[in-house]
């Protein structure tokens, strides 16, 4: 595929086929992604035993809680590169992902550090069981090893989407998927002249299939001469520069706490499913994993909505802003919808899956998966709202409407409901905390004050630095 097919016209045409073609990409990326954690899992419970998969559990929570943090930093490299593509200044682009570059770089190569000194204390503040503890950091520090591949693949994705090409990081991803699903039992058993590695080999696969996805994204970049290349004299934007780095991590710190107090509502909403029984507790994971895919229309078309709006707010089409947010929102209720059908309408089949046909816990499950299921639905069109408005770097207030639903709402209703509904105040939790969401984000779009002047015309321009068209770069 060409690099002018990869990367979509956001700015003409019609608004909402071009955001689904702009949005299913990214949905098969989470796909992937949810499928080779299934997968993965799957060879080390299978190959290695439980003790193996909950040290892969104690880790994952570990990786999560730091890709939390990036992924507001790339979240908030995608709105900026988005605009300036938008305002068609190729060289503001280069700069911003240079700076955003260099500072993942030298986030990636600090953690990195800290985390292989720390992982042995980090895992004792988890309580990590003793049987499990070993595993667990031999498996943390091959992670950590791998963490800054890891993160230059989140940024290389989140501003290629930025600058409209979703495609390009899909197929790299997916590189990176099946070699780790490859690599993952040949390491962990052993192949030929390689030793068998146990829980060591499944990160070691995990490093080498993000380091060679990585390496293929890279020279794609190059070979198609896309707009983000950085080349000769403009290498030297991977230092970061101070006016850059103070507004990637204005905006980047509020989105990466959005996810952190995301985690942070789940680990204590399970700490109340726990006391209800080991059923429920069963019961939960089970409908988790259906609410997991169920989600991912949601996540995906925001992220779509938020990069084509943003290069639509750097253009100065207002006009499509509206469009674009109104075209989101019937696409996620369309894709989240059918989804939400399927799950409810065939309920006990899909939790069996995952409990067997043991009562009592597949009937919890069956319940609380019809009290919940359905407010995905108005929570997908928050998430829209939400990337529309922070398209323009309004991040503090979406961080407000989001820990007001998730803490004090959903929180204070399962606690406060909990002696007249039981268990049932926990599930419906969750229909109230999405119709909060939902209600303070539209005042919000509607309302609010985020229709300002576009936020990279705040960046300031080197004397020296002209704009340069994305339309007269070669592959653009």
């Amino acid at each position: 595929m060409t690099a002018a097919r990869a990367r979509l016209d956001l700015l003409s045409g019609p608004v909402a086929a071009t955001l689904l073609r702009f949005a299913l990409p990214t949905l098969v990326s989470s796909l992937l992604q949810s499928a080779n954690a299934s997968i993965n899992a799957i060879w080390i419970g299978r190959l290695l035993g439980p003790s193996a998969l909950a040290a892969t559990t104690n880790a994952s929570l570990l990786l999560f809680l730091l890709l939390a943090i990036v992924f507001g930093f790339g979240m908030a490299a995608t709105v900026l590169i988005g605009q300036a593509i938008g305002r068609r200044d190729i060289d503001l682009a280069r700069r911003l992902f240079g700076s955003a570059g260099g500072l993942f770089l030298i986030l990636s190569l600090v953690t990195t550090a800290a985390g292989w000194i720390g992982t042995a204390t980090v895992l004792d503040l988890l309580a990590t069981p003793a049987d499990v503890r070993p595993l667990a950091l031999a498996y943390l520090r091959i992670l950590f090893l791998g963490l800054p591949p890891m993160f230059l693949s989140v940024l290389l994705t989140m501003a290629l989407r930025g600058a409209g090409d979703a495609v390009t990081p899909m197929r790299f991803l997916a590189l990176t998927v099946i070699l780790d699903i490859l690599l993952n039992p040949l390491l962990i058993l052993g192949v030929g002249p390689v030793p068998p590695l146990g829980i060591t080999g499944s990160a070691l696969a995990t490093l080498i299939a993000t380091s060679i996805g990585l390496a293929g994204l890279i020279g794609a970049i190059y070979r198609r001469d896309l707009p983000l290349r950085l080349r000769g004299a403009e290498l030297r934007y991977l230092r970061p520069a101070p006016s850059l780095l103070r507004l990637i991590l204005a905006k980047g710190v509020p989105m990466g706490l959005q996810m952190l107090v995301v985690s942070g509502s789940a680990l204590v909403l399970i700490g109340l499913v726990n006391r209800y029984g080991v059923a429920t507790t069963a019961a939960y994971g089970a409908a988790n994993q259906l609410w997991t895919y169920v989600q991912m229309p949601a996540l995906s078309v925001g992220a779509a909505v938020s990069a084509m709006a943003a290069q639509n707010i750097g253009a100065g089409r207002w006009d499509r802003v509206n469009r674009i947010a109104r075209a989101g929102i019937l696409i996620n209720c369309a894709m989240t919808g059918l989804l939400v059908a399927g799950v409810m309408l065939q309920a006990r089949p899909l939790l069996a899956l995952f409990l067997g046909t043991a009562e009592p816990a597949l009937g919890v499950a069956v319940r609380m998966n019809e009290l919940v299921a359905w407010s995905w639905i108005p929570f997908g069109v928050s998430i829209v709202l939400t990337a529309t408005v922070r398209a323009n770097g309004a991040v503090l207030v979406p961080l407000a409407i989001l820990f007001a639903a998730l803490g004090p709402v959903k929180l204070g209703f399962a606690l406060g409901f909990a002696g007249s509904l039981g268990a049932d105040a926990l599930w419906w939790s969750f229909p109230v905390a999405s119709a909060t969401s939902l209600v303070l984000s539209a005042l919000y779009f509607w309302r609010g004050s985020w229709r300002g002047p576009a936020l990279a015309e705040s960046v300031a321009m080197p004397a020296a630095a002209a704009p340069v068209s994305v339309a007269a770069q070669p592959g653009s």
